[in-house]
């Protein structure tokens, strides 16, 4: 299995989770004198299996990620914090961007007595800045990929 199988395994399994915890709220009580349109235990029961099938995923690709060398951007898990990070930063900055633009002030200067509101940040730089590490971003998550998918799952 590769790596990107692994995760959408983990995708799938994680839905499935939430699922059954909507069945088991849904059916935990039901009137006296009606029966519940399902058993309850059963899916906590099923639910519980697939919790045990998660942590085993979860522990191989996590055990994969950390073992997985992509030369320059180091570990797999590496490569990983480094994505975290590099969104984190282009989030930062867009933000800063679009407040120092005041783009999104509600209220605008009516007279000319009014106080004005000036930017604190150079925009320009600010979008250049953000496009920069966007770049950068889409360079590392395509590598990220690509090694996803040809990079088998350790056991």
């Amino acid at each position: 299995m590769k790596i990107a199988e692994a995760l959408t395994a983990r995708a799938d399994l994680q839905r499935r989770i939430e699922q059954l915890r909507a069945r088991i709220n849904a059916n935990a009580r039901y009137q006296e004198g009606e029966e519940p349109s399902e058993d309850a235990a059963t899916l906590l029961g099923e639910a519980e299996s697939d919790l045990g099938h998660l942590r085993e995923l979860i522990r191989r690709i996590n055990a994969t990620n950390a073992r997985l060398d992509l030369g320059a951007d180091g570990t797999m898990t590496d490569a990983l914090a480094a994505r975290d990070v590099l969104r984190l930063q282009h989030s930062l900055l867009s933000d800063a961007a679009v407040a120092a633009s005041g783009a999104n002030s509600v209220g605008m200067r009516q007279m000319r007595s009014e106080l004005r509101q000036i930017a604190a940040l150079n925009v320009g730089q600010l979008r250049e800045r953000a496009d920069a590490v966007a770049q950068k971003l889409r360079e590392l998550d395509n590598r990220i990929q690509q090694a996803n998918w040809t990079h088998d799952l350790e056991d």
